[in-house]
């Protein structure tokens, strides 16, 4: 990943001293027109985003947008963002910088403190994270501030949050009960697998799921729902203890992350299509999961439209009063086992 250009190499490539360009970025007097125009020009040219917001490159078009996600290695959450990395790149009628943060932890602490560091830099913030009481007092916050920030895929800001961007979680756990009961192997037990109680996103998919499937396969046992952690490796062991306390066990749907442990117990116990599972995100464990017959239905979340259209509500709140913000929902991109058949794997 190439090196940020930092404030010196702005004062280089604008002519002038640091001091200058610290005075140009803070908005302080004593700089002329000359030097700010230069400052403003060289920070276009060589993509110099600042530690803060800037009111000097704000009006010179430059608009930096900050962004909190989270597993910085799981593929899902890179493809994410990248894809805010081109969303920005593409906008047009301005030069959008986008930083992007990763929270070390799932634990409202960290997501806090990076949501705040965010804020110091960017002119607007949308952000991954869990619903809790400090997360919901810090969005009022930063609202009350100015500082419009944007819930992504799991409303942790409700009403108090400038509009979050997801997909309907109540839809996508009916589109999986729906496709449930008609793939269901035999009339056996079903399980849902949920992150924790911290993520009202994944309960309102197990809610969903369950009121379809209940009505559309009555015959079928659903377990009590497990919470996983979002983790692959505790996502195996539990699809295992299943697997071997219930023999009959006929589908499995993973409502958050850490499909990929389910995909791998499936493929040591049990042979393609024995059990039906549903898992959400298309990545490259999905897709083969899909190809070789594991995965029945992947609902991924459609990023490009997600990212186009929070790019452009995040670059029109700027500036201006951070009031509480409409839900901005997308439909799940639906996957099947024909989407990715084998032959089609390069």
């Amino acid at each position: 990943m190439p090196r940020r250009p930092t404030i010196h190499d702005l004062a280089r490539a604008a002519g002038v001293g640091t001091a200058t360009v610290d005075r140009v970025l803070n908005g302080r007097a004593n700089v002329s027109a000359r030097s700010r125009a230069a400052v403003a020009e060289a920070a276009k040219r060589i993509g110099y985003v600042p530690a803060h917001n800037s009111p000097a490159l704000e009006a010179a078009g430059i608009i930096p947008l900050s962004f909190v996600l989270h597993k910085a290695t799981q593929d899902f959450y890179r493809a994410f963002a990248t894809t805010i990395e081109q969303a920005c790149a593409d906008w047009q009628g301005a030069d959008v910088r986008p930083t992007i943060h990763f929270s070390p932890s799932q634990s409202p602490e960290d997501f806090c403190r990076t949501i705040r560091v965010a804020a110091e830099v960017g002119a607007a913030v949308a952000a991954t994270a869990i619903n809790h009481p400090r997360l919901l007092d810090l969005t009022k916050d930063l609202m009350a501030s100015g500082k419009p920030v944007f819930p992504l895929l799991n409303d942790f800001g409700g009403p108090a949050s400038a509009g979050y961007f997801g997909t309907d979680n109540s839809k996508v756990g009916r589109l999986a009960g729906w496709m449930m009961a008609r793939s269901l192997p035999c009339q056996g037990r079903v399980a849902v697998f949920v992150g924790g109680a911290r993520w009202h996103g994944q309960a309102l998919r197990d809610a969903g799921f369950r009121e379809v499937l209940g009505k559309q396969a009555p015959g079928a046992a659903l377990i009590d729902t497990v919470v996983n952690l979002e983790t692959r490796q505790l996502t195996y062991q539990a699809t295992l203890d299943l697997l071997h306390r219930h023999p009959d066990i006929a589908g499995l749907y993973v409502a958050g992350g850490g499909m990929e442990g389910a995909i791998a117990a499936l493929r040591d116990e049990r042979p393609p299509g024995a059990v039906s599972l549903i898992v959400n995100e298309l990545t490259p464990d999905s897709r083969a999961a899909l190809a070789d017959g594991y995965v029945t239905m992947v609902l991924a979340t459609p990023l490009h439209p997600l990212c186009r259209a929070l790019i452009g509500r995040m670059v029109a709140t700027v500036g201006k009063s951070a009031g509480p913000g409409r839900a901005t929902t997308f439909d799940p991109q639906i996957y099947l086992p024909v989407s990715f058949d084998k032959g089609s794997r390069r």
